[in-house]
């Protein structure tokens, strides 16, 4: 299903999530997998003046010390990388979200694995809010429609075989987008499916037993028509219930029935275009102890051409994502 995977990292000095999970999951697809590491920028003016990652002095970036951090890099991840039969160490300079865009589009990445927020926040003066997935994975959705994995920590090897696969319903667009990115989940990995829906439930008294009942029977109407394409071979599950936080039902959810990974799709306000990234997305991608991936609407992505290529070639970049999709949203 994947044949290149792109990990970003910050990290040099130790081991991060987003590589070795895409490591795992380029071995098990026998894909390529690109290492991206941007150098830490040491003024926000100049981004070639960068940081030393021992010292934190600051130097002019070159071949040479690019050359230092990839060696670096690679070792620490040697034995992380030994069983992967294609890989690349990528060291660049610039921001990280167009760093991470330029190189997805240059390559042809289909799978782009991230962390919530960098792990050097305090080190760097940066001051994290809680349940913020942070600037770069957002500069990225907002940008880029390859699908993105967040993962909060190392993931094993038994909850990438991707068994129970959960996907939160909104009836977006994107949404639609989730849907059959998960679909194709399934059908590479057998998985089971948990569709999921929270129905807002207003205070009582003013909501009945009785509304509350009518409404999940016309929800799961609603549900059972979005989901109607998923094929029948697929073993899939319907969960509406419900709640006044998404995001902690969400999680609930996926501990209650042993999630391997969640699906999400990116909001938009589908009437002006305009995109937001969402706090429910934002909760769970920070709070999920399984990996999330998160899929936005080609058609409300922020436009952005500055391509490693020539920009002749942005055309056919629409279509990145939606060729694994069914003919539904393709059409």
């Amino acid at each position: 299903m994947f044949k290149k995977v792109l990990a970003a990292t910050d990290l040099v000095t130790i081991c991060d999530s987003p590589v070795l999970t895409g490591a795992k999951i380029a071995r098990q697809n026998n894909a390529k997998l690109y290492i991206l590491h941007v150098l830490e920028s040491a003024s926000p003016k100049d981004r070639h003046l960068v940081k030393h990652y021992k010292t934190g002095q600051e130097i002019p970036a070159g071949k040479a010390y690019e050359q230092t951090v990839k060696k670096e890099i690679n070792r620490i991840y040697q034995q992380a990388l030994e069983s992967c039969d294609d890989f690349e160490i990528k060291i660049t300079i610039g921001f990280p979200w167009k760093e991470i865009i330029r190189w997805a589009r240059a390559e042809e990445t289909d799978l782009i694995v991230l962390g919530p927020h960098s792990l050097r926040a305090r080190e760097k003066g940066v001051v994290r809010v809680t349940g913020k997935i942070g600037s770069t994975i957002e500069g990225v959705l907002r940008r880029e429609n390859c699908p993105v994995m967040i993962v909060n920590k190392p993931v094993p090897n038994e909850k990438l075989k991707f068994k129970n696969v959960m996907v939160s319903i909104d009836f977006s667009r994107s949404c639609e987008c989730a849907l059959a990115f998960a679909i194709k989940i399934a059908q590479k990995f057998s998985s089971t499916l948990f569709l999921f829906h929270m129905l807002p439930v207003p205070p009582y008294p003013k909501y009945s037993r009785r509304d509350y009942e009518a409404d999940i029977k016309n929800l799961k109407k609603r549900l059972e028509v979005f989901c109607q394409d998923i094929p029948a071979e697929i073993d899939h599950q319907y969960h509406l219930w419900g709640g006044a936080l998404p995001h902690l039902e969400i999680l609930k959810g996926a501990e209650k029935h042993a999630i391997d990974l969640i699906v999400m799709g990116s909001h938009t306000k589908e009437k002006t275009g305009k995109w937001y990234l969402g706090s429910v997305v934002e909760q769970v991608s920070c709070k999920s102890v399984c990996p999330v991936v998160v899929v936005t609407d080609p058609g409300v992505l922020l436009p952005w051409e500055d391509d490693l290529k020539d920009k002749t070639q942005a055309d056919r970049e629409i279509d990145r994502l939606i060729h694994v999709f069914s003919s539904k949203q393709s059409g």
